[in-house]
């Protein structure tokens, strides 16, 4: 754990340099994002001693035969984790003789991000492994911080901060000032209106027995707590009072995040807002909560005061003198202004416009969204090579460009809000301060979440620094001596590699039933689940192929659909739905099809009666003749499988095949069919999708930010579309 700029990619130089001159093996390098792994490319071309032929890049562009052959001849591998991870679950690549694997951002290794399988599995297959994870913000949990180091198998670390003596001398000056600024009295107003919507709202939870009449409001915490316990109670039964309280409650999300672009982006980001939500309040899928909204009289009231005002947030005109003043100073200066909403960053964009002296371009993802068209790579890379030369000088920027963006030259960040992630705040500062002397200034509204977040980073950001030390390693702090190496040209010297020779191999997660292996057909749409994970962890030997039929295929005869109780409900809703034929090519395809439905909410999670969920699998059992298993979680899902497929396999010695085709489907059908099989999404969440964005390609390319602003869509769903979305194809 290191500042950012003070050399992570130099302490990984030396340890890939010390392994290669002490083994025969590969090494790999992984980064998160493909500008970083071509950045990390190109560096260590410049400075290894080795044929750049050995020293190669994976891509998902490259097909997967030649993929492989390229890793056979390479002692540098340098690729995105999805990469890899596609190729080990594909058997093409051979972790055995990987003498070391550095992790790049290493915070990211939680969860199911692919990290995490990728050290598994190089433990489970290299007899002397070494990982090295390096990162400058891996948070200020310390769960978190022990859940990296666990799923790194990381046994000791090494933390600097920028106060530690030995780095001090080497730290850049970076000013760091937090600028209030007070927020017009019409823009209060506004807000008004709309706390008096969130109060009606409350009055009401309040009168049904679900919010303590004292309050008046609720943070997001609160929210979210309050919408959990409702779908809880639900569980007891179908209650409309419930039903009810649920879309309040959904109506309160949607004024609270209005009050706080008002109060911290301004008007114009504001009426931006507003209509998308009258757009999604007016569209065939949109929710009951959006249009009780636009009909509310004090909603109402704020959008034409709204339409009526004649201002702008304060912080525009002061973005716009900060900038200038710098650029004054300073013609050759580089500035990044960074902006939680892409809305914002155009308003930015447009007012940065006005100064001569200021050449401001607008840098976002690729996802293209309502009244909004995102970037492509190409016109990315191109922006940011432009910035460097000079045709801009200044970098209107959301959080695409907070993670991997190495410009030495940047003399001002400037954030147009604070943010509550010390993570994210940290990777923001990061981008100046990294060759000279750079400057940080951070816009708060006054009497807005601004204030609170703001208070958040900061004690995030210390509270991260204390737990960094906290994990400090008193093993690492006596190294070697420094054995020169014919690896590094200009003779750099290496420090000894930690010793990880004492890490033990993680536990299977299921029952180990028999010695021999048992196979498994899994289709490619299951790749990231946590089901096909538990499988290879507990030792089945997992087959990734496009299944015709089903998702996982255990025998001849045996197959299983998998659905989540959200899948089977959002079918149940949706008109168009394609269980029932699924379920009819599965029945015609296999003797023995098997439905497994995943989770506990099926009778709570959507405002369905009992009686229609119960009709529904009625008609499976009978109709279909396919039995039903109701499984807790991924890993239960798993555990049933696994004893399906030694049944078959072991006990009954059949064997495993693949057969059965799908009905075919309109162009329609096809595309609700490709968004839905993304986890965690139904058919009528796969339409308002589609009809959001307009196309499937518009989908694939959205960002995390635009994916939320689809009623259905929240932060976990949206990392799982973007987490399928972003892996790379493997063939």
């Amino acid at each position: 754990m290191l500042p950012t700029g003070l050399g992570k990619t130099i302490i990984a130089l030396l340890a890939i340099a010390r392994r290669l001159q002490e083994y025969q093996g590969s090494v790999i390098i992984l980064s998160p994002t493909k500008p970083l792994v071509e950045q990390h490319a190109t560096f260590l071309k410049t400075v290894m001693n080795l044929p750049p032929e050995e020293i190669i890049v994976l891509t998902g562009s490259i097909s997967p035969q030649k993929r492989s052959s390229m890793v056979k001849d390479a002692r540098i591998i340098v690729s995105t984790p999805q990469v890899v991870e596609n190729d080990l679950r594909a058997g093409r690549i051979d972790l055995s003789d990987i003498v070391h694997i550095t992790f790049d951002e290493a915070h990211r290794a939680v969860g199911n991000y692919a990290y995490v399988y990728v050290a598994r599995q190089y433990q489970l297959q290299c007899k002397d492994p070494l990982i090295l994870g390096i990162t400058a913000s891996p948070g200020s949990n310390s769960d978190k911080i022990e859940e990296v180091c666990s799923n790194l198998f990381v046994s000791k670390v090494q933390v600097r901060t920028e106060t530690d003596p030995d780095v001090k001398p080497y730290i850049h000056y970076r000013e760091l000032e937090w600028r209030h600024i007070k927020v017009p009295v019409e823009i209060g107003g506004l807000k008004r209106s709309m706390e008096l919507v969130l109060e009606n709202r409350m009055h009401q939870l309040a009168e049904m027995g679900f919010v303590d009449p004292a309050r008046k409001y609720l943070n997001k915490r609160e929210m979210l707590n309050l919408q959990a316990q409702l779908q809880g109670r639900l569980s007891r039964g179908p209650d409309q009072r419930i039903y009810k309280a649920i879309s309040l409650v959904a109506e309160l999300f949607k004024v609270d995040h209005a009050i706080e672009i008002a109060g911290t982006q301004g008007p114009e980001a504001l009426a931006k807002y507003f209509d998308r939500l009258e757009h999604e309040a007016s569209s065939r899928s949109g929710s009951k909560a959006s249009r009780r909204l636009m009909d509310d009289v004090n909603m109402r009231h704020a959008i034409y005061s709204l339409k009526e005002m004649d201002i702008s947030h304060p912080k525009l005109e002061v973005v716009k003198e900060i900038v200038s003043d710098q650029l004054l100073e300073n013609p050759e200066s580089r500035v990044i202004v960074f902006t939680n909403y892409r809305d914002t960053s155009e308003l930015v964009t447009d007012r940065l416009k006005e100064v001569d002296n200021i050449r401001p371009v607008r840098f976002v993802g690729q996802a293209s969204k309502y009244k909004d068209t995102g970037l492509t790579q190409k016109q990315q890379v191109d922006i940011l090579n432009e910035f460097k030369s000079g045709k801009y000088n200044t970098l209107v920027a959301t959080s695409v460009a907070e993670e991997g963006l190495d410009i030495p030259a940047t003399d001002l960040v400037l954030f147009f809000e604070p943010v509550p992630s010390e993570i994210r705040s940290i990777q923001r500062k990061g981008r100046t301060g990294r060759k000279h002397a750079g400057k940080v200034v951070v816009l708060v509204a006054k009497g807005t979440k601004d204030e609170a977040y703001y208070w958040s980073s900061r004690r995030k950001e210390n509270t991260m620094n204390d737990k960094m030390r906290q994990f400090k390693s008193p093993a690492l702090s006596s190294t070697g001596g420094n054995p020169e190496t014919n690896f590094i040209e200009d003779d750099v010297a290496v420090e000894d590699a930690p010793d990880t020779s004492g890490t033990t191999t993680p536990q299977k997660q299921l029952l180990d039933y028999s010695s021999s292996q048992i196979q498994i057909y899994v289709d490619r749409r299951e790749i990231r689940s946590g089901v096909a994970q538990a499988l290879e962890a507990a030792g089945d030997k997992v087959i990734y192929s496009t299944l015709n039929v089903g998702d996982y295929i255990v025998s001849d005869k045996v197959a299983i659909e998998r659905k989540t109780d959200m899948d089977l409900l959002d079918s149940i809703i949706d008109k168009n739905r394609n269980l029932f034929r699924q379920l009819s090519d599965l029945a015609k395809a296999y003797d023995r099809p098997v439905l497994i439905i995943e989770g506990d909410n099926l009778y709570t999670g959507r405002q369905i009666h009992p009686n229609a969920i119960r009709g529904v699998l009625s008609s499976i059992a009978t109709d279909f003749g396919i039995p039903i298993i109701n499984s807790k979680d991924e890993v239960d899902t798993a555990a049933f499988i696994h004893i399906m497929a030694k049944r078959e396999q072991e006990d009954k010695k059949r064997s495993i095949s693949l057969h059965g085709s799908k009905t075919s489907m309109t162009l329609k059908e096809q595309q609700e069919y490709i968004v839905s099989a993304i986890s965690n999404i139904g058919p009528t969440t796969a339409i308002k999708l589609l009809r959001h964005f307009g196309s499937v390609e518009n989908i694939i390319s959205a960002d995390i930010e635009s994916l939320l602003e689809v009623d259905s869509v929240g932060p976990k769903t949206a990392q799982y579309i973007i987490d399928v979305v972003k892996t790379e194809y493997k063939g």
